[in-house]
């Protein structure tokens, strides 16, 4: 186990960010429906994240001539040659912790990844990707010995993390692993003193649950969590029992976790397909936040709830009904890096 020095800290999402990380898509299957609508998607939500902060797409030298032919006109998108299996690099990007002690010291800590639990062979490409990001930036990695995707963390920067026990304390991703030694592992490795295990899962959702689709911090002891109005569809019961899980818990202050709903659509399909639309999935930046819109009278209203926790940041809807059909969405597609020193809150772009 990595020692317990309190050398180290996994910061919050809202910290400065020094740019985010995105992997093209090219992987056809994943998506439902026509791809270039998909790839159509991914050059407009690259174009909006990088009025924020600078952009780093990965890819195949195959893939980078796409997205490079979509993007060269933008100054602030950089593309660098790592090939990827898959586009969620939420999922398979590093994990930074930042040094408290040396102000220059990023360290990266590598976990296992196995697709999410197996289900979309092969996943080589994408095991590799936070190794080959460390090493771009010269970042010391840390082994971590249990698969984890980056989707089932949620962490305050305060020293807590929320996950939801259906794809960490799983026998597809860590069959030898108890809750209670995947507990002392996360504290050990993601340098947080409590993990507050949260339950749940969406219709049409492939990773079995991850928590940035369900519950996100947006301030020490504050978390926005998705919720269903409608008690006859299919998200409404496991919703509303993680609801009433999230209000009898603790931070690792001792707070009583203050839970803001956020109302999800009623089913979003394409075809017969139910897939999992949540205003959960939204991707924090410099001076912006960027929410997935599927066109429902609620987009409006789930931007306002979180434009109250952001208010110095400028709120922005992105229309993800093309990402969704990969049933995932902003927050599954992006990779914070965060900044080295602290800049301030980042402010708003001209």
């Amino acid at each position: 186990m990595f020692s317990q020095k309190s050398d180290y800290r996994l910061p919050a999402e809202w910290e400065p960010h020094t740019a985010t990380w995105v992997a093209w898509p090219h992987r056809r299957a994943t998506f439902l429906g026509d791809f270039d609508e998909v790839s159509v998607a991914f050059s407009k939500l690259v174009r909006l994240l990088a009025r924020y902060e600078p952009i780093k797409v990965i890819g195949s030298k195959a893939v980078l001539r796409d997205a490079s032919s979509r993007l060269s006109e933008n100054s602030r998108v950089e593309f660098i040659e790592i090939p990827t299996n898959d586009s969620w690099l939420r999922d398979t990007g590093p994990v930074f912790l930042k040094s408290e002690d040396n102000q220059q010291e990023l360290v990266v800590v590598n976990f296992g990844f196995n697709a999410w639990g197996g289900k979309y062979p092969p996943w080589d490409a994408d095991a590799a990707v936070a190794g080959k990001i460390a090493g771009c930036l010269g970042a010391r990695v840390l082994e971590a010995p249990i698969v984890l995707e980056g989707g089932a963390i949620e962490t305050d920067g305060e020293g807590t993390l929320l996950v939801n026990h259906r794809c960490i304390d799983d026998p597809l991703r860590n069959p030898e692993w108890s809750r209670e030694e995947l507990t002392a592992c996360l504290q050990s490795f993601l340098r947080v003193e409590k993990v507050l295990w949260a339950s749940g899962a969406l219709a049409g959702d492939d990773t079995d649950g991850h928590i940035d689709q369900l519950v996100r911090f947006v301030a020490p002891g504050c978390v926005v969590a998705a919720r269903q109005l409608d008690r006859s569809d299919p998200n409404y019961e496991s919703l509303e029992a993680n609801f009433d899980l999230l209000k009898k818990i603790k931070d690792a202050r001792g707070r009583l976790l203050d839970v803001v709903p956020i109302d999800l659509p009623p089913s979003v399909c394409f075809g017969d397909v139910q897939l999992p639309a949540s205003y959960l999935n939204f991707s924090i930046l410099n001076g912006g936040v960027i929410v997935p819109t599927f066109g429902h009278d609620l987009d409006i209203k789930a931007i306002a709830t979180i434009q109250k926790f952001f208010p110095q940041r400028e709120v922005m809807a992105f229309p993800a009904l093309e990402l969704i059909r990969g049933r995932g969405a902003v927050h599954c597609v992006t990779s914070q890096q965060p900044a080295l020193e602290h800049s301030g809150d980042g402010d708003i772009p001209a």
